[in-house]
């Protein structure tokens, strides 16, 4: 038995925050981005507190607002923000290889690709949650998630080639 998600705003962002953060870091790849996305996501949820508290599964209900919300941001192609490699005030942290040629992958990716990868293997969802999460079929899931799987593959494969 699932333990009762929690009935205040509060309580409930700090029972989901370090989650949303992490899936919204893999989804975005860049720390900023992340906590952009996740700062809106939240803040649609305020705002419809009501329903999402009353669904039957409060967290699963905010991760559908939060890749729904990253793929909405990615359809948009006009963007005032500039991004920047090194804005130079504060230490970088060292990162593994594996993990930085991950995320490299992962951003050669397109949104919709990167978001089945993400919910498939990193949330750990099965083929139906994952395609209602996205709204596609099982199939497209499936499909989406085999074709974005070779191209990772590929991307991780020439990264090693090039080192």
């Amino acid at each position: 038995m699932a333990p009762a998600e929690p009935l205040d705003f509060t309580e409930f962002v700090h029972a989901t925050g370090d989650r949303m953060m992490r899936t919204a870091y893999l989804l975005c790849g860049e720390q900023h981005a992340a906590e952009d996305l996740v700062q809106s996501t939240y803040a649609t949820a305020y705002a419809k507190w009501r329903l999402v508290r009353r669904a039957d599964h409060p967290t699963a209900y905010l991760l559908t607002m939060l890749t729904r919300t990253y793929l909405s941001q990615r359809r948009r192609r006009q963007s005032t923000e500039v991004v920047v490699e090194d804005v130079g005030d504060r230490p970088t942290e060292s990162d593994p290889s594996t993990r930085a040629a991950l995320m490299e992958g992962l951003g050669r990716l397109s949104p919709a690709d990167r978001a089945v990868l993400v919910l498939r293997h990193w949330e750990d969802r099965s083929v139906a949650e994952t395609a209602a999460l996205l709204g596609i079929t099982e199939s497209a899931c499936k499909t989406r998630n085999s074709r974005a799987l070779e191209r990772l593959r590929a991307a991780l494969t020439e990264s090693k080639d090039l080192t």
